[in-house]
């Protein structure tokens, strides 16, 4: 549970349903600070990388993450795809799951507050949040989001190939043992699939205000 006067703001959902874009324009509405947390886990991974480390060895992980400032994360530098690979290996690492989550917790706790999004952001790191929502599409049109974004950055995609990546990470997200990732009970539920983001945006801010002024 956040402290009196700081918000957090729990943002859940799959892989290219917008919750990121949303997140930081969430953020930037209400003055907070925003976190990825999914690079939280990328930043870990590339540490051990970049030391020629074991991806398995669980104590070199947690060791990298005490070492991780949350607050500078090169987003740039971590969306490669050599490190996401790497990342979806050090994530099964319950250890390292532990300490991510305890370092996000602090993240989200300091003022003014925070809006965090991830995969289990509102069932494990901040379940006593005020405002959680779970964002989601349409397996298609993600894969259609993702095959844009990586064509505006210059690379030649196969968006059928996008598609079936989408829902490999759908089904390992959703039926791993540790930290599944599903709607939290009391989350609001929005759907992206025929929404631009301004609307996704009016939408979320109008939920987040309700819940704020329910405090």
């Amino acid at each position: 549970m956040s402290e009196p006067g700081i918000i957090a703001i729990a943002i859940d959902g799959p892989a290219a349903s917008g919750k990121g874009t949303l997140a930081r324009r969430l953020a930037a509405h209400f003055g907070l600070r925003h976190l990825d947390t999914g690079l939280t886990y990328r930043a870990v991974a590339d540490a051990l990388l970049r030391d020629g480390g074991d991806l398995a060895d669980e104590s070199a992980a947690i060791r990298a993450a005490a070492a991780i400032d949350l607050a500078d994360l090169d987003q740039r530098r971590l969306s490669s795809y050599a490190v996401g690979e790497a990342a979806s290996r050090v994530a099964i690492l319950p250890g390292l799951r532990r300490a991510l989550v305890e370092k996000q917790r602090v993240f989200a706790d300091r003022p003014p507050g925070a809006v965090l999004d991830g995969r289990d952001i509102a069932t494990v790191v901040l379940p006593g949040a005020p405002a959680k929502l779970y964002v989601t599409a349409s397996p298609e049109a993600r894969a259609r989001r993702r095959g844009l974004e990586m064509r505006e950055r210059g690379l030649d995609i196969d968006e059928a190939e996008v598609l079936a990546d989408i829902r490999r990470r759908d089904a390992r997200d959703m039926a791993r043992a540790d930290s599944p990732l599903r709607p939290a009970d009391d989350a609001y539920l929005l759907d992206t699939t025929e929404l631009d983001i301004e609307a996704a945006l009016r939408a979320a801010v109008d939920y987040v205000s309700r819940r704020i002024a329910d405090r």
